[in-house]
């Protein structure tokens, strides 16, 4: 196993400007004046404190973008006109790349140069690309048997609370408020209280940019009392959430008490990766180990189960091992580091006691398991095989590095493997044989099937789950279409010589 890689940066070298909350345009204080510590995974230190918004903070920010929906300029302003504004703020999000890349790395432990070249310019191309497609929201006409003409108009749903988690501070947010604003809807978002830090500076540049007061508001703050405050406000339209299954379904619950918000969430995933004997095996060891090792695992989509045929079992676990044994573990402003800290203390301990449980359950630990350094919250790269599948390692989002290996011998197993989860968000197929991919693909109740490749997204490709991976999508026109609603209109024709 590399040693911990360190360059000794520490978080002092990154300013963190904006730790208020952002309502009606301004940046304030909490009512309450309360505040909490955002805390940097490398070294377990404070950064800053952050004002904690709670359910009164909410009201005056909902409060705010009801104000702008209903009578502000933007859901009434041409939509080219919203396209020039959500393109500037783009433009200015590339202008400050290097510090908003600096911020998700201090609060998540995220690759700084992943950050700043993948997350923070993908954050821009997924506005512009919600931009051209704000001046493209059409209805139908409708063919009545009847002397009647009807028409489609689709409107924004309306005030629309956002609630993202802390894995993709950047990612997340855009993928939430670009088709939002896109549609014409105002917005309160909830960042994680892990992760508060881009937020509030994607704020403050969507003022720059001219989105009008009210539109974008953020209030950061916990779980139990902001993010309940959203699920349950009776002046909340729809409710757009990321995170974990429990929550999800808490917010449905709060949903349904409510006003019957609409809601779409996004939710837990056990991702399989099921690998032929055709495979290129050491292709394919290298892409099972990134589809659990990217982001330290801290991915909903993490292929966390790899299946693998016996023909090319014993070779693939060999390299599997030994590509792990090399990954290089350090802090993520580090080049060299390939994997940086878990996000937070408890993320760190839950995913320590999974690997427990691998141990105690009996499955075999390959490689890893263990902690790097004398402070922060990293994680070895860890790999189980003699993984049963009622085992809590192949059942339990662990978001982590940790892997589950299993061995099959015919499609028919690897079918049944794949679905034996409560979760569908994801998986991936490795074959060279297109029947073989064809009927996996086919086969696996999954929102995403990857094949040959990982981790491929775009704005374009809807994303979403099955079963208890929720239900709705982000990216594409599916997510435009989520924050729209379908009104009908009908009128009477007269003396009309076609029908």
């Amino acid at each position: 196993m590399t040693e911990l890689a360190n360059n000794g940066r520490d978080c002092s070298s990154v300013t963190v400007n904006f730790t208020k909350l952002f309502i009606n345009g301004q940046f304030l204080d909490s009512v309450s004046g309360k505040t909490f510590e955002t805390i940097d995974p490398r070294t377990g230190e404070v950064i800053t404190r952050i004002s904690e918004g709670t359910k009164e903070d909410i009201d005056i920010a909902v409060k705010a973008a009801r104000h702008a929906f209903d009578f502000g300029p933007w859901p009434r302003m041409p939509p080219s006109e919203r396209a020039k504004i959500m393109m500037k703020w783009a433009e200015l999000i590339d202008e400050n790349v290097e510090e908003l890349a600096a911020l998700d790395t201090i609060d998540a432990g995220k690759l700084y140069h992943m950050c700043k070249a993948v997350d923070i310019p993908t954050a821009s191309n997924t506005l512009r690309y919600y931009a051209g497609a704000a001046d493209k929201i059409h209805g139908e006409v409708l063919k009545m048997s009847g002397q009647f003409h009807a028409y489609t108009l689709m409107e924004p749903i309306g005030v629309v609370g956002h609630i993202i988690p802390w894995n993709f501070p950047t990612t997340m947010f855009f993928l939430k408020v670009s088709p939002s604003l896109a549609a014409g809807c105002t917005m309160v978002l909830k960042p994680a209280e892990q992760t508060p830090l881009s937020a509030l500076f994607y704020a403050h540049l969507a003022k720059l940019a001219g989105v009008p007061d009210g539109v974008l508001n953020v209030v950061p703050g916990f779980g139990p009392t902001a993010g309940a405050a959203i699920s349950s406000h009776m002046d909340i339209d729809k409710v757009s959430f990321t995170g974990s299954t429990e929550v999800g379904r808490e917010i449905m619950q709060a949903a349904a008490k409510s006003n019957l918000k609409q809601v779409s969430l996004e939710l837990g995933g056990k991702s399989p990766l099921i690998i032929f004997d055709d495979a290129d095996i050491d292709k394919a060891a290298d892409l099972a180990l990134l589809g659990i090792l990217f982001n330290k695992g801290e991915v909903c989509v993490a292929s966390s189960r790899v299946f693998v045929q016996e023909g090319i079992y014993n070779e693939f676990e060999k390299k599997l091992v030994d590509k792990a044994k090399a990954w290089v573990v350090g802090d993520p402003f580090d080049p060299k580091s390939q994997q940086g800290p878990q996000v937070d203390k408890n993320q760190f301990e839950k995913v320590l006691s999974y690997i427990e449980h691998g141990k105690r359950q009996g499955a075999t630990l390959l490689t890893g398991g263990k902690t790097l350094g004398n402070k922060g919250y990293y994680i070895q790269p860890t790999i189980f095989s003699d993984v049963k599948e009622d085992m809590l390692i192949a059942q339990d989002e662990i978001f982590g590095p940790v892997m589950a290996l299993k061995k099959f011998k015919t499609i028919e197993e690897a079918i049944k493997s794949a679905n034996n989860t409560r979760y569908g968000l994801a998986a991936g197929i490795v074959t060279k044989n297109i029947d073989t991919a064809n009927t996996m693909s086919r086969s696996i109740r999954a929102g995403t099937i990857w094949i040959n490749c990982y981790f491929a997204f775009g704005d374009d490709v809807p994303f979403g789950g099955y079963k208890m991976s929720g239900f709705g999508k982000d990216s594409g026109l599916d997510a435009l279409h989520k924050y729209l609603q379908v009104k009908s209109v009908v009128t009477p024709i007269y003396d009309s010589p076609w029908l």
